[in-house]
């Protein structure tokens, strides 16, 4: 074999394991949502009295059914809001996510305001926006009360606001 001829092939190969390997992610990409699905399993994640009447409070838990690639993604966190003497609902439970590009929100407590460092996104106690660039309310997630423990059920990815 001439060396030209060599050296083409050669060529040809390395840039067809380059091309395979750059296409990995996005056939990765493409090919998740047919893994994706939201879960159906409660996650216990309190006491009733853990979350005083007017309060506001942040929960770590793990997604009880991760993808086999998840990591510390499967690592999750709400905020779960409990309304004062006979408010409705009683609890509201939010993603820890903003709406707008999905930065982490901060509850801040003297002024009852959830707050997206990214972006200056603001929102009420109640999930509402207050301001910035956000432009739907937070992520809420389904719960309920069985016995005094507080379930949560969060879908893989956050949905618009989910109704009880």
């Amino acid at each position: 074999m001439e060396r030209r001829r060599f050296l083409s092939y050669l060529t040809v190969g390395l840039a067809g394991v380059v091309s395979s390997v750059l296409a990995l992610p996005a056939l990765g990409y493409l090919i998740a949502p047919l893994f994706a699905r939201a879960s159906e399993e409660f996650v216990d994640v309190g006491g009733v009295s853990d979350f005083p009447r007017g309060s506001v409070k942040a929960v770590k838990f793990k997604d009880p059914q991760p993808l086999p690639w998840s990591g510390r993604a499967a690592d999750t966190a709400i905020w779960v809001r409990r309304a004062p003497a006979g408010g409705a609902p009683e609890f509201q439970v939010f993603a820890e996510n903003c709406t707008h590009l999905g930065c982490p929100v901060d509850w801040r407590a003297d002024s009852r305001l959830f707050m997206c460092p990214c972006h200056g996104g603001v929102f009420h106690e109640d999930g509402r926006v207050a301001s910035g660039p956000p432009t739907q309310p937070l992520f809420e997630k389904q719960w309920r009360v069985e016995g005094e423990r507080l379930l949560v059920r969060g879908p893989l990815l956050p949905t618009p606001r989910l109704r009880q």
